[in-house]
């Protein structure tokens, strides 16, 4: 019996090799009809003809030759089947149910033609239970080669998503930059995942507006954009940089509006996407669109495509792209959020800073502000320039510890303090120990979870009638002093360059330590640098290199105070630097001697008729005439004053510049204020008298005593 089952099975394999089409159109309308949903994948469905042609002919084989050649390998087009079940994510259960339908098509198939042979019931029956068995012995020989297939294929697409998955956290936010972090996204998803990918924003994320779903479409910015392999040639409907919006009722429009990821296989001609021409030119099967979404806002949406063989887009795909875009959007909203606050950092510090070089006759000065180019953040670096009585003026540069709009907050309100304490004159030492008084209220104010406030600060004052500059710092770093030029014994025009030796204090906000004032003088066109540390500090250079680039710098003759600072910028900062910097160049200028008049008095009220006489005489001879009588009165009152309730020595000084001030110095150091005089009473109105006349009158006290001072307008025909 057992060699009329071999001979039978034989001769019913050689009859079905001629009609193997037929089988194989057999076996997979059967496979068909028990598993529809295999067939929605097109990689699939074109190659299941193929294999299961290759199985026909594999047992029809076996059935052939006798079970030595169900020792084969299964056939190479299973192998590669399974391998593109693993690839577009069909489970293992997938695979193996339909290896077995197939397999059962298949036997039901050559059991079917069976009777054609033969009518003996026992011969039948003998061959349909060694078709059972050598079927199954078959399926289980073939499906280990297959299922290893399909592991080895699962365990390096897994292998692969990881390893996307950790690129993506490596590669996507590199920087603060929007735009950067969304090039990231594309080119992370371009190698080896999307055929084309696409990212656009909400055009109110980018212009720092409610970042809310819109209730209706909301116009987007195309960011960035990406194809493989990335050679020119696709064209994008929507060009980079372009803003564009998705219709109502398309795809894209309803992921945004409602915040849910989408996993479509669609066509080239899909409606949704067409008209909406957020899609690359060109044919795709399938296609993911993700909202980017970080801290309850929705930011934007990013696409993914894939076109041609490429396996269409499964749920695990989704996942991994969830995670990636999630992992962007964190990203870009932090961009988002650096830039935002940056941008109003940077828009305040710069709203307190001077805008304009203030009308004075002590210096010509120039100043450049540049903000770090560092993700810390802007700073709180500032520089001023404050016209003092007497043609004085005070310059100024400070550096407030910290980053962002906490430390441009607090340069702003330690700029008008120095402005405040400025205004009654106080010596730069007494400056500075006030300004640490604010400091340490502020830090008191602010509370130990503000972070503690600290600040350095550089105050100098320099007078253009003595040429002598007063200055003293809080921590901060020493300026430049070049002198001018010698055109008599040198030719080449070039400038010696110094940093005073001098005490630096402590830094604004430690409390309790003196600080000093240094006096110098300063020949006429001297220049005076004033900066902070970002100017010298480097990583790839010491401080005493950068002070030898400095010097360099400042030695070669120059044109304007402007030009030196181009100059200090080119040299020191080659690229954008990391901390924040604030530069002040003052080239002095000294007041012509004949603009200057000073009388010594006497403590006897018979001088005063002299100190008018001298007043008097000093505006014939300046062509002031116009302002005798107003002059005459300011300074006998103040001389008065001066006689009456200050000590000697007592001095008379009126200066022209473009005001006329008068000035009176005496060694008593109580200040006068003004008070409201009675109708009965014989004083009290002198000062009332002098603040009606002058533009500005004031006290300003020094080591050895005070001087009051009163400054009058000129005419614009004196000017």
């Amino acid at each position: 019996m057992r060699t009329d089952v071999d001979a039978l099975l034989r001769r019913l394999a050689q009859e079905l090799r001629p009609r193997t089409d037929e089988a194989v159109d057999a076996v997979l309308r059967f496979t068909r009809g028990e598993l529809p949903e295999l067939w929605q994948y097109e990689d699939i469905a074109a190659f299941a003809s193929e294999e299961t042609a290759g199985h026909v002919t594999a047992l029809l084989a076996v059935l052939e030759h006798g079970p030595e050649a169900a020792e084969a390998a299964p056939p190479p087009q299973s192998v590669e089947l399974a391998r593109r079940f693993a690839r577009n994510g069909v489970p293992i259960s997938t695979l193996l149910r339909a290896y077995r339908l197939g397999h059962v098509g298949l036997l039901r198939l050559i059991q079917a033609e069976v009777p054609r042979f033969t009518d003996d019931p026992e011969l039948i029956n003998a061959v349909a239970v060694r078709l059972i068995e050598t079927g199954f012995e078959y399926v289980d020989r073939s499906s280990v080669g297959v299922v290893a297939a399909y592991q080895e294929e699962r365990d390096r697409r897994l292998q692969r998503r990881l390893l996307l998955a950790n690129e993506a956290g490596r590669r996507i936010g590199t920087t603060l930059d929007i735009g950067r972090t969304c090039q990231e996204l594309v080119d992370v998803g371009g190698e080896g995942f999307a055929d084309f990918t696409t990212v656009d924003l909400l055009a109110s994320v980018l212009d720092d507006e409610d970042a809310s779903p819109p209730s209706e479409p909301s116009p987007l910015r195309r960011v960035a954009q990406r194809s493989v392999p990335d050679d020119g040639t696709t064209e994008f409907p929507v060009p980079t940089g372009r803003t564009h919006s998705y219709p109502a009722e398309s795809e894209p429009a309803r992921a945004l509006a409602t915040g849910t990821p989408v996993l479509r296989r669609v066509g080239a001609s899909d409606a949704s996407y067409d008209a909406s021409g957020g899609h690359p030119r060109g044919e795709f099967h399938s296609a993911m669109l993700l909202p980017l979404a970080a801290r309850g806002e929705t930011l934007g949406l990013a696409q993914f495509f894939r076109t041609g063989s490429s396996a269409p887009f499964d749920e695990d795909d989704l996942l991994l792209a969830q995670e990636i875009a999630a992992r962007a959007a964190v990203s870009i909203d932090n961009a988002r959020r650096y830039t935002n606050e940056r941008s109003t950092a940077l828009t305040l510090q710069r709203s307190l800073l001077p805008r304009h070089t203030v009308e004075q006759s002590a210096v010509v000065a120039a100043s450049r502000y540049l903000p770090s180019g560092s993700r810390a953040g802007v700073g709180g670096d500032w520089y001023d320039v404050i016209p003092l009585s007497g043609a004085r003026v005070a310059l100024v540069v400070g550096d407030v510890v910290g980053r962002g709009l906490r430390a441009a907050a607090t340069m702003g309100r330690l700029r008008m303090a120095v402005r405040a304490f400025a205004d009654i004159d106080l010596m730069p030492d007494e400056l500075l120990t006030h300004l640490d008084d604010v400091v340490i209220r502020l830090q008191h104010e602010e509370g130990e979870d503000a972070g503690e406030t600290s600040a350095t600060c550089l105050y100098a004052v320099y007078d253009p009638v003595s040429r002598v500059c007063s200055l003293a710092s809080a921590g901060h770093v020493l300026p430049a002093v070049a002198a001018p030029p010698d055109r008599e014994g040198d030719t080449s025009g070039s400038r010696s360059v110094e940093f005073p030796e001098m005490p630096i204090g402590p830094p604004l906000g430690l409390g309790g330590l003196p600080f000093e004032t240094v006096q110098f003088e300063l020949a006429e066109g001297s220049l005076l640098v004033l900066f902070t540390d970002g100017l010298i500090q480097s990583r790839t250079r010491d401080v005493d290199t950068a002070r030898e680039l400095l010097r360099d710098v400042l030695t070669q003759e120059s044109e304007s105070p402007d030009e030196v600072c181009d100059r200090l910028i080119a040299a020191l900062l080659p690229q954008r630097p990391v901390d924040d910097i604030a530069l002040l160049v003052a080239r002095t200028m000294s007041l012509d001697a004949d603009h200057v008049a000073t009388l010594d008095l006497p403590s006897d009220p018979a001088a005063v008729a002299g100190a008018r006489r001298f007043a008097s005489d000093t505006l014939t001879a300046w062509g002031l005439d116009e302002l005798s009588f107003t002059t005459e009165l300011i300074v006998s009152e103040l001389v008065t004053n001066a006689i009456r309730y200050g000590k000697s020595p007592i001095r008379l000084r009126m200066i022209l510049q473009s005001t006329l001030t008068c000035e009176v110095f005496d060694a008593n150091s109580t200040a006068p204020h003004l008070r409201r005089a009675r109708t009965y009473d014989e004083g009290g109105r002198g000062l009332l008298l002098v603040a009606q006349f002058a533009k500005r009158w004031g006290t300003r006290h020094g080591r050895e005593g005070k001087v009051i001072w009163a400054e009058q307008a000129l005419l614009v025909d004196d000017l």
